[in-house]
């Protein structure tokens, strides 16, 4: 499904293929210094004290999430610099491109490159020999893995929406609400193995920030109905 977005909808289109590529880039730094930050504090810690461990893997995950919405926000001023530059070169004073049209393609490069590292990530875990599950653990590792991948691609896509949308128009309760969907997700993951518990929470949020997104964008239940039955 991420690779038919991108093929269908960003793929013809230069400019949205750099603001993909920008977008990844943005979140990979925001990796890069969570997973520094979290490095620091686990070498610094006593590696047999378990509970501190523990607890220094739940601040790394939510300091992480913080940190990936403070790139998106900085990712959101740095577009909305652009389309100033776009609007002043055009020769009839319009962007080629929407403040709407830059979250949703922002939204996929975020989703894309945190599922490129969730996959990067599984396949090592799949190297080598061995029986998924041999000491009593779920077979469904992997394919829960793949279904978690899919959701946070998705998710990215429609947080970038909500998050470009609550900036433009200040409303900030709307970046509130991106920032706990996210922070409830990654906790989420703290449940497995039992997978209920974080691949449920995280399709149903998935399911509400998609109608939101749509609402935000335009779309309507009438327009819906249309496509539905291809009219």
């Amino acid at each position: 499904p991420a690779f038919g977005l991108f093929l269908f909808t960003i793929a013809r289109d230069p400019l949205r293929i750099i603001i993909l590529i920008a977008g990844a880039f943005f979140w990979l730094v925001s990796l890069l210094l969570s997973s520094l930050i979290w490095f620091i504090a686990v070498k610094a810690s006593d590696p047999r004290d378990e509970q501190l461990q523990k607890g220094l893997l739940i601040f790394g995950v939510m300091f992480s999430v913080l940190l990936q919405e403070a790139f998106r926000f900085l990712y959101y001023k740095l577009l909305r610099k652009a389309i100033e530059g776009l609007v002043a070169l055009s020769e009839d004073g319009c962007s080629p491109i929407s403040i709407q049209q830059m979250a949703y393609v922002a939204g996929v490069g975020f989703g894309l490159m945190s599922g490129a590292f969730s996959m990067i990530n599984l396949l090592a875990d799949a190297l080598g020999p061995g029986t998924v599950g041999i000491h009593g653990d779920s077979q469904l590792y992997f394919l829960t893995s793949a279904f978690m991948t899919m959701v946070l691609i998705f998710l990215h896509t429609f947080w970038g929406i909500l998050f470009f949308h609550g900036c433009e128009h200040r409303r900030w309760w709307e970046i509130t609400a991106v920032v706990v969907m996210h922070l409830t997700v990654s906790g989420s993951s703290f449940c497995n193995p039992l997978y209920v518990g974080s691949l449920v929470p995280s399709y149903l949020l998935m399911a509400a920030a998609a109608a939101w997104a749509y609402l935000l964008s335009g779309g309507s239940a009438q327009n819906l109905r249309r496509f539905l039955l291809c009219k």
